[in-house]
């Protein structure tokens, strides 16, 4: 008898595992797409931002609601803990980084220098700074503490869309729409190094309208360089040449490995790439997954990566032996934007824009790596 209790008990709690890895946990509340979530640094308070403009808290895991911060600005785009969990910072589309008292809920201070949308903002291990970049392509560093900028440490050629900090607090790597990762030197104030994806394609653009001569006849030999220039430009039929230009996806997520060693990121052709730090080259190309990558998080523990991708597609892998440990596809319409691991690395936590713009708890667990494909019958040879 005590033998088929026991049966019944572990087949009661197997069932109630399966149930909720099908059925991820859903906390709503948010009233537009949620672009960021973080946790804090004792893992038992969530944040949310949203383009809804408001900041959110909820008692983990629970779920309960605990406050709602209404910043002012229009869109929220990142919101980050404090490494001591005393300060939430936020960026959006006002151009400000704001520093909220996640207690009561009131601003702290205002973070000016950014001269449009603020899409990313991350803090140093130590507290000692915070890293953002946004539309105006500038990444730059503040000091955590009296919010002074320290530096605009340069520039992408397009937006940048997302920034990290090293776990040694010397680096700073950001992604942007210009196929580029860049690692800039914090304490160098620096561009370091910049990894750049093989181009997808190169594609011809016209040059610009030829400029008017200017009316100085004492000016021959500048005259003269012109003409050398415009004929340089011109094929063997005089018509002008087009200069080719390289075109890479966007970069929507950058992340470093716990031992500084590599940098990681993804974008919007769907792979997760691994650049080796001190040398520059590539030495992973992890996937395809099937949609755009969106996000990507590295565990509190430093031993696996997860990327969230913009159809509902999630994927885990160890850090170091690159392996696979886990991947799945939201059975529900999901647009995802955001990814996180929960504190204990068992799950993941999405912000989604659709359905109703929630935020979803996957565990891990639930995500089965999908067996290999099988090999394509060989063809007998023909005698």
């Amino acid at each position: 008898m005590k033998r088929h209790l026991a049966l019944l008990l572990l087949a009661a709690l197997a069932f109630t595992g399966f149930a909720w890895a099908q059925a991820p946990t859903e906390l709503k509340g948010h009233t537009a797409l949620v672009a960021s979530v973080g946790f804090d640094k004792e893992g038992k308070v969530l944040v949310s931002g949203s383009y809804d403009g408001t900041i959110k808290l909820w008692e983990f895991p629970s779920g309960k609601p605990l406050q709602t911060i209404k910043t002012g600005d229009k869109q929220i785009y990142a919101v980050a803990f404090s490494p001591d969990g005393q300060v939430i910072a936020s960026a959006g589309a006002d151009a400000l980084i704001k520093l909220w008292n996640p207690k009561d809920g009131k601003s702290i201070k205002e973070l000016k220098g950014h001269t449009g949308i603020v899409a990313s903002i991350a803090y140093s291990g130590d507290g000692g700074f915070l890293a953002s970049g946004g539309q105006d392509k500038s990444v730059r560093v503040w000091d955590a503490k009296d919010g002074k900028e320290l530096k605009n440490l340069g520039s992408h050629k397009e937006s940048v869309y997302t920034v990290a900090v090293s776990p040694n607090n010397q680096y700073v790597a950001s992604g942007s729409y210009d196929g580029a990762i860049k690692v800039w030197d914090v304490k160098g104030q620096k561009e370091l190094k910049q990894f750049l994806p093989e181009p997808l394609k190169l594609v011809f653009v016209e040059e610009k309208k030829e400029e008017k001569k200017e009316d100085k006849k004492d000016d021959k030999k500048k005259e003269d360089k012109k003409e050398e220039k415009k004929d340089a430009k011109k094929d063997d039929k005089g018509k002008k040449k087009e200069e080719p230009k390289e075109i890479r996806d966007n970069v929507t997520g950058v992340a470093f490995s716990p031992d500084n060693k590599y940098v990681m990121s993804v974008g919007f052709d769907k792979v997760l790439r691994v650049w080796d730090l001190a040398d520059g080259k590539e030495v992973k190309v992890l996937g395809p997954t099937p949609d755009w990558i969106n996000a990507l998080a590295v565990s509190r523990d430093g031993k696996n990566v997860a990327t969230a991708g913009y159809g509902g597609s999630l994927r885990v892998w160890e850090i170091g032996s690159w392996k696979e440990v886990a991947n799945g596809q939201l059975k529900k319409p999901a647009v995802v934007f955001s990814v996180t691991f929960t504190p204990d690395g068992r799950a993941l936590v999405t912000g989604h824009e659709l359905p109703n713009d929630v935020i979803r708890v996957t565990p891990i667990a639930g995500l089965t790596p999908e067996p290999a494909p099988k090999a394509a019958p060989k063809e007998e040879k023909k005698k």
